[in-house]
Protein backbone atom coordinates (compact mmCIF):
# COMPACT_ATOMS: atom_id res chain seq x y z
CA UNK A 1 0.00 0.00 0.00
CA UNK A 2 1.26 3.26 -0.53
CA UNK A 3 2.20 5.57 2.13
CA UNK A 4 0.30 9.03 2.60
CA UNK A 5 2.29 12.22 2.92
CA UNK A 6 1.79 15.52 4.46
CA UNK A 7 0.58 16.86 1.28
CA UNK A 8 -2.00 15.04 1.05
CA UNK A 9 -3.12 15.99 3.98
CA UNK A 10 -3.31 19.55 2.89
CA UNK A 11 -5.31 18.37 -0.15
CA UNK A 12 -7.89 15.80 1.92
CA UNK A 13 -10.46 16.91 4.10
CA UNK A 14 -11.67 14.02 5.69
CA UNK A 15 -14.94 16.01 7.70
CA UNK A 16 -16.35 12.47 8.85
CA UNK A 17 -13.64 9.88 8.67
CA UNK A 18 -14.85 5.62 8.30
CA UNK A 19 -13.01 3.16 8.62
CA UNK A 20 -16.38 0.63 7.57
CA UNK A 21 -16.37 3.09 4.86
CA UNK A 22 -17.12 0.83 1.09
CA UNK A 23 -16.76 3.50 -1.22
CA UNK A 24 -15.38 6.68 -1.51
CA UNK A 25 -17.03 10.09 -3.04
CA UNK A 26 -14.10 12.78 -4.10
CA UNK A 27 -15.59 15.89 -4.37
CA UNK A 28 -14.06 19.15 -6.60
CA UNK A 29 -14.98 22.89 -5.26
CA UNK A 30 -16.16 24.89 -7.83
CA UNK A 31 -13.86 28.47 -8.69
CA UNK A 32 -13.20 30.50 -5.52
CA UNK A 33 -14.65 27.70 -3.57
CA UNK A 34 -13.14 25.02 -0.84
CA UNK A 35 -14.04 21.90 0.99
CA UNK A 36 -16.37 22.84 3.31
CA UNK A 37 -18.55 23.38 0.68
CA UNK A 38 -18.96 19.91 0.64
CA UNK A 39 -19.88 19.00 4.86
CA UNK A 40 -23.60 18.69 3.63
CA UNK A 41 -22.59 15.69 1.91
CA UNK A 42 -19.98 14.24 3.90
CA UNK A 43 -22.03 14.12 7.01
CA UNK A 44 -25.64 12.77 4.53
CA UNK A 45 -23.02 9.82 3.30
CA UNK A 46 -21.24 8.87 6.71
CA UNK A 47 -20.03 6.40 7.45
CA UNK A 48 -20.65 4.49 4.44
CA UNK A 49 -19.19 6.83 2.16
CA UNK A 50 -15.51 8.06 2.77
CA UNK A 51 -16.42 11.41 1.22
CA UNK A 52 -13.22 13.64 0.00
CA UNK A 53 -13.26 17.36 -0.51
CA UNK A 54 -10.47 18.48 -2.05
CA UNK A 55 -8.99 21.48 -0.40
CA UNK A 56 -7.62 23.78 -3.41
CA UNK A 57 -4.11 25.71 -2.38
CA UNK A 58 -4.73 29.69 -1.62
CA UNK A 59 -7.81 29.31 0.85
CA UNK A 60 -8.12 29.06 4.15
CA UNK A 61 -5.27 26.80 6.29
CA UNK A 62 -3.48 27.04 3.11
CA UNK A 63 -4.23 30.48 2.11
CA UNK A 64 -0.86 30.99 2.29
CA UNK A 65 0.23 28.81 -0.40
CA UNK A 66 -0.15 30.05 -4.14
CA UNK A 67 -3.17 29.17 -5.78
CA UNK A 68 -2.62 26.94 -9.00
CA UNK A 69 -3.85 28.93 -12.40
CA UNK A 70 -3.63 25.41 -15.11
CA UNK A 71 -6.57 22.69 -15.02
CA UNK A 72 -3.94 20.40 -15.85
CA UNK A 73 -1.52 21.38 -13.01
CA UNK A 74 -5.00 20.47 -10.32
CA UNK A 75 -5.67 17.46 -12.37
CA UNK A 76 -2.14 16.03 -12.19
CA UNK A 77 -1.36 16.98 -8.56
CA UNK A 78 -4.84 15.33 -7.36
CA UNK A 79 -4.30 12.26 -9.43
CA UNK A 80 -0.83 11.28 -7.95
CA UNK A 81 -2.74 12.23 -4.60
CA UNK A 82 -5.46 9.80 -5.05
CA UNK A 83 -3.08 6.76 -6.02
CA UNK A 84 -1.52 6.79 -2.70
CA UNK A 85 -5.25 6.61 -1.06
CA UNK A 86 -6.34 3.45 0.62
CA UNK A 87 -8.13 1.51 -2.04
CA UNK A 88 -12.17 1.80 -2.23
CA UNK A 89 -14.53 1.91 -5.65
CA UNK A 90 -14.17 5.81 -6.33
CA UNK A 91 -17.03 8.52 -7.30
CA UNK A 92 -16.31 11.64 -8.29
CA UNK A 93 -18.30 15.22 -8.00
CA UNK A 94 -17.67 18.38 -9.30
CA UNK A 95 -19.26 21.97 -9.02
CA UNK A 96 -18.20 24.37 -11.83
CA UNK A 97 -14.58 24.64 -12.72
CA UNK A 98 -14.22 21.32 -10.11
CA UNK A 99 -16.48 19.48 -12.67
CA UNK A 100 -13.49 20.52 -15.42
CA UNK A 101 -10.89 19.23 -12.91
CA UNK A 102 -12.87 16.22 -12.17
CA UNK A 103 -13.21 15.27 -15.47
CA UNK A 104 -9.30 16.07 -16.42
CA UNK A 105 -8.18 14.06 -13.31
CA UNK A 106 -10.34 10.56 -14.48
CA UNK A 107 -9.02 10.89 -17.77
CA UNK A 108 -5.60 10.48 -16.01
CA UNK A 109 -6.42 7.89 -13.66
CA UNK A 110 -7.73 5.72 -16.63
CA UNK A 111 -4.91 6.34 -18.76
CA UNK A 112 -3.07 4.63 -15.98
CA UNK A 113 -5.17 1.77 -15.50
CA UNK A 114 -7.19 2.76 -12.54
CA UNK A 115 -10.81 2.95 -12.64
CA UNK A 116 -13.60 5.43 -11.66
CA UNK A 117 -17.38 4.55 -11.00
CA UNK A 118 -18.81 7.81 -12.05
CA UNK A 119 -18.87 11.33 -12.37
CA UNK A 120 -21.29 13.77 -11.24
CA UNK A 121 -20.80 16.45 -13.45
CA UNK A 122 -22.34 19.58 -11.48
CA UNK A 123 -23.01 23.23 -13.18
CA UNK A 124 -20.90 22.97 -15.71
CA UNK A 125 -20.75 22.97 -19.66
CA UNK A 126 -19.45 20.11 -21.31
CA UNK A 127 -15.87 20.24 -21.69
CA UNK A 128 -15.35 21.32 -25.06
CA UNK A 129 -18.22 23.32 -25.27
CA UNK A 130 -15.85 26.20 -24.98
CA UNK A 131 -17.33 30.03 -24.99
CA UNK A 132 -15.36 33.26 -25.77
CA UNK A 133 -13.40 33.93 -22.74
CA UNK A 134 -14.85 37.54 -20.99
CA UNK A 135 -11.80 37.58 -19.22
CA UNK A 136 -12.75 37.97 -15.49
CA UNK A 137 -9.29 36.87 -14.57
CA UNK A 138 -7.87 39.83 -16.12
CA UNK A 139 -10.21 42.17 -14.13
CA UNK A 140 -9.28 44.62 -11.39
CA UNK A 141 -11.13 43.51 -7.77
CA UNK A 142 -13.90 45.27 -7.99
CA UNK A 143 -14.90 43.13 -11.34
CA UNK A 144 -14.50 39.77 -9.90
CA UNK A 145 -16.04 40.45 -7.30
CA UNK A 146 -18.95 41.69 -9.74
CA UNK A 147 -18.74 38.58 -11.31
CA UNK A 148 -19.18 36.23 -8.02
CA UNK A 149 -22.31 38.72 -7.36
CA UNK A 150 -24.11 37.97 -10.66
CA UNK A 151 -23.67 33.92 -9.94
CA UNK A 152 -24.66 34.40 -6.52
CA UNK A 153 -21.95 32.10 -4.90
CA UNK A 154 -21.28 33.74 -2.08
CA UNK A 155 -22.94 34.79 0.92
CA UNK A 156 -24.09 38.47 0.95
CA UNK A 157 -22.19 38.60 4.49
CA UNK A 158 -18.79 37.59 3.18
CA UNK A 159 -18.97 39.91 -0.15
CA UNK A 160 -19.84 42.86 2.75
CA UNK A 161 -16.85 42.12 4.65
CA UNK A 162 -13.85 43.45 3.13
CA UNK A 163 -11.18 41.78 4.65
CA UNK A 164 -12.23 38.13 3.90
CA UNK A 165 -12.72 39.00 0.38
CA UNK A 166 -9.30 40.54 0.12
CA UNK A 167 -7.89 37.32 1.42
CA UNK A 168 -10.02 35.18 -1.17
CA UNK A 169 -9.52 37.45 -4.63
CA UNK A 170 -5.61 35.88 -5.15
CA UNK A 171 -7.57 32.28 -5.08
CA UNK A 172 -10.76 33.35 -6.83
CA UNK A 173 -8.80 35.34 -9.83
CA UNK A 174 -6.08 32.23 -9.95
CA UNK A 175 -9.20 30.11 -10.05
CA UNK A 176 -10.89 32.33 -13.41
CA UNK A 177 -7.71 32.06 -14.92
CA UNK A 178 -7.35 28.15 -14.83
CA UNK A 179 -11.38 27.94 -15.76
CA UNK A 180 -10.57 30.71 -19.03
CA UNK A 181 -7.71 28.83 -20.44
CA UNK A 182 -8.84 25.60 -20.58
CA UNK A 183 -9.44 23.67 -23.51
CA UNK A 184 -10.24 20.68 -24.33
CA UNK A 185 -10.30 18.72 -27.62
CA UNK A 186 -14.39 17.39 -28.63
CA UNK A 187 -12.82 13.72 -28.99
CA UNK A 188 -11.12 13.19 -25.25
CA UNK A 189 -13.56 11.03 -23.54
CA UNK A 190 -13.77 8.96 -20.25
CA UNK A 191 -15.07 5.29 -20.26
CA UNK A 192 -17.36 6.17 -17.07
CA UNK A 193 -20.33 7.06 -16.66
CA UNK A 194 -21.59 10.65 -16.49
CA UNK A 195 -24.53 12.25 -14.53
CA UNK A 196 -24.96 16.19 -15.99
CA UNK A 197 -26.47 17.92 -13.18
CA UNK A 198 -27.86 21.79 -14.16
CA UNK A 199 -29.63 25.06 -13.12
CA UNK A 200 -32.75 25.53 -15.72
CA UNK A 201 -31.47 29.10 -15.34
CA UNK A 202 -27.49 28.93 -14.98
CA UNK A 203 -26.14 31.54 -16.81
CA UNK A 204 -22.86 29.46 -17.12
CA UNK A 205 -24.39 26.37 -18.72
CA UNK A 206 -27.50 26.07 -21.23
CA UNK A 207 -29.59 22.55 -21.32
CA UNK A 208 -27.63 21.92 -25.18
CA UNK A 209 -23.91 22.51 -23.35
CA UNK A 210 -25.20 19.93 -20.90
CA UNK A 211 -26.00 17.47 -23.10
CA UNK A 212 -22.67 18.52 -24.92
CA UNK A 213 -21.26 15.82 -22.12
CA UNK A 214 -22.39 12.53 -23.94
CA UNK A 215 -19.43 13.05 -26.42
CA UNK A 216 -17.30 12.77 -23.68
CA UNK A 217 -18.11 9.71 -22.46
CA UNK A 218 -18.10 6.25 -23.65
CA UNK A 219 -20.29 4.88 -21.12
CA UNK A 220 -23.85 6.26 -20.51
CA UNK A 221 -24.84 10.29 -19.50
CA UNK A 222 -28.02 11.20 -17.78
CA UNK A 223 -28.75 14.60 -17.86
CA UNK A 224 -30.91 16.07 -14.32
CA UNK A 225 -32.09 19.37 -14.59
CA UNK A 226 -32.99 20.99 -11.42
CA UNK A 227 -34.68 24.45 -10.67
CA UNK A 228 -32.23 27.60 -10.08
CA UNK A 229 -29.02 29.45 -11.24
CA UNK A 230 -25.27 28.08 -11.10
CA UNK A 231 -25.15 27.64 -7.39
CA UNK A 232 -28.58 25.57 -7.84
CA UNK A 233 -27.17 22.73 -5.80
CA UNK A 234 -27.18 24.88 -2.38
CA UNK A 235 -31.06 24.59 -2.21
CA UNK A 236 -31.68 21.12 -3.77
CA UNK A 237 -28.72 19.69 -1.37
CA UNK A 238 -31.25 17.05 -0.36
CA UNK A 239 -32.06 15.73 -2.96
CA UNK A 240 -28.73 15.86 -4.87
CA UNK A 241 -27.54 13.56 -1.52
CA UNK A 242 -30.41 11.24 -2.37
CA UNK A 243 -29.08 10.87 -5.66
CA UNK A 244 -26.14 10.00 -4.47
CA UNK A 245 -27.24 7.50 -1.80
CA UNK A 246 -29.18 6.16 -4.44
CA UNK A 247 -25.92 5.87 -6.74
CA UNK A 248 -23.78 3.85 -3.78
CA UNK A 249 -26.54 1.53 -3.14
CA UNK A 250 -26.73 0.75 -6.95
CA UNK A 251 -23.14 -0.12 -6.92
CA UNK A 252 -22.74 -1.40 -3.76
CA UNK A 253 -20.77 -4.38 -3.86
CA UNK A 254 -18.91 -3.43 -7.41
CA UNK A 255 -15.18 -3.39 -7.25
CA UNK A 256 -15.37 -0.61 -10.62
CA UNK A 257 -13.98 2.45 -9.74
CA UNK A 258 -10.54 1.07 -7.36
CA UNK A 259 -8.04 3.71 -8.09
CA UNK A 260 -5.31 2.11 -7.50
CA UNK A 261 -2.34 1.04 -10.36
CA UNK A 262 -2.56 -2.44 -11.83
Amino acid sequence: MSVLSVDDDLWCRRYHPSPTATARLVCFPHAGGSAPFYLPVATALSPDVDVIAIQYPGRLERRTEQPLTDVDAFAERIHDLLLRQPPLPVTFFGHSLGATIAFETVRRLEAGGSEVAHLFASGRRAPSAHREARGVHLRDDDGILAEVRRLNGTAASVLGDQELMRAALPSLRADYQAAETYRCAPEATIDCAVTVLTGDTDPETTLPEAHAWERHTTSTCTVRTFPGGHFFITAHVNAITALLKEHFARTAGSDRGTAVRP
